[in-house]
């Protein structure tokens, strides 16, 4: 691993970041490179991108896109008007784990989340990843929820 860089997205990274979500078992299923497709990922990122609550991040090793998260800042009025972090969308391209390049991106993502006054750092995590929870149990993180979902 080399100086790895973090950087807000940009419209040219959006295929590698799609290829970085699809190639995983779970996310095989649910995303595609289809061109047809293209439209809807592009008007997804432009929204990402006008919203000053979201920081939709790629890591660089050199020139080369290791990693991937979204973090969307939430302010609320529980915890006393705290503003909390969700951090999504988790990705280490497959070739570059086990080199500790999720620890540097969580690092960076907590570092930055404080930095923009959030007070907690949330995340959801399908049931069906063991590893990621075994990981996450190692940064800290608590599994004091149960999360729950309603296709729309």
């Amino acid at each position: 691993m080399k100086h790895l860089t973090f950087r807000k997205a940009v419209a040219a990274d959006l295929a590698t970041i799609v290829s970085l979500l699809a190639d995983d078992v779970l996310g095989a299923a649910r995303e595609t490179n289809r061109p047809e497709d293209g439209a809807r990922y592009r008007e997804a990122f432009s929204e990402i991108e006008a919203d000053a609550n979201q920081f939709l991040c790629v890591v660089e090793d050199g020139s080369e896109i290791v990693g991937t998260f979204q973090l969307t800042m939430i302010p609320g009025l529980s915890r006393r008007g705290s503003k909390r972090a969700q951090i999504e969308a988790v990705r280490v391209a497959p070739s570059r784990r086990n080199e500790q390049i999720g620890a540097a991106m969580f690092k960076w993502a907590i570092d930055y989340s404080r930095a923009q006054g959030c007070s907690l750092m949330q995340l959801t995590t399908d049931k069906e990843r063991p590893d990621a929870h075994r990981f996450y149990d190692r940064l800290g993180f608590e599994p004091s929820h149960i999360g729950y979902k309603l296709h729309l």
